[in-house]
């Protein structure tokens, strides 16, 4: 279920993003199809609380910094250690292909750190992007780091979706997947959730926090060599992560 104005809000950040400019109420409601009045209401209310200002007289709004003052606030306190980073700009270098950090959002998963491939034909992904923790690589890599109980809590919740032709629509057959990745050392994903998507992930446990980390393409370059790019996952976490800290 979506909360229509907290969405609102969500989107018109995203909006400045992409613009990276300022934009007059017309141009707002004109780019959603946002009446007018409500879109004014919701500018007003932003620029109230400190998130919108007018940087020059009559030439639109703009997000005030108090947005980046909150998030570097709320990241310093699950910081990623800077290691990750170097992971994912390491396997996208290496493979040509997007690679990610992926952490749970209950019955989803969700991309924390990104770094996209340069191709012109490649997995389109963002820091945010979610995805089926049952249906993908990175959300099985997830769930082989949760209890029995915990999953069994996990599945009760999923609505079984057919995706793609490979798509696990049942309990059993999430876990006979998971029993797979356990055997061969890696989770896979050949359009599973993602039409002509394969992709290659691995547990990343840090701490206490149970994260995973993926590399996807385009099925017809990643799919032939997903297990050599599974092997170069697991190399590359062994040669990064500290080897005195669980960080």
């Amino acid at each position: 279920m979506i909360v229509r104005q907290a969405a609102n809000v969500l989107e018109i950040m995203e909006f400045f993003a992409q613009a990276r400019k300022p934009a007059t109420l017309a141009e707002i409601a004109d780019h959603f199809g946002w009446p007018r009045s409500s879109t004014f209401n919701l500018l007003a209310t932003l620029s109230e609380k400190g998130y919108l200002y007018e940087p020059r007289p009559r030439a639109g709004f703009y997000p005030t910094p108090r947005w980046l003052a909150m998030a570097r606030m709320i990241s310093e306190v699950e910081p990623l250690p800077p290691w990750t980073h170097t992971l994912v700009a390491d396997l996208s270098s290496e493979t040509g292909e997007t690679a990610s950090i992926v952490a749970p959002a209950g019955v989803m998963a969700v991309f924390i750190d990104v770094v996209e491939s340069k191709a012109a034909i490649r997995y389109f992904a963002t820091i945010g992007h979610r995805v089926p923790i049952h249906a993908t690589a990175s959300g099985r890599a997830l769930l082989l780091q949760y209890s029995q109980e915990e999953r069994d809590s996990v599945y009760r919740k999923i609505e079984f979706k057919q995706y793609g032709p490979s798509t696990p629509i049942s309990i059993e057959a999430v876990e006979a997947e998971l029993r797979n990745s356990i055997d061969r050392g890696y989770c896979q994903s050949f359009g599973d959730y993602s039409r002509d998507l394969a992709g290659a992930a691995i547990p990343l446990p840090i701490g206490d926090r149970r994260l995973s980390v993926v590399v996807a393409g385009p099925e017809f370059r990643i799919g032939p060599k997903v297990g050599e790019v599974a092997a170069l996952i697991a190399r590359t976490v062994d040669r990064l992560r500290p080897k005195t800290t669980a960080a």
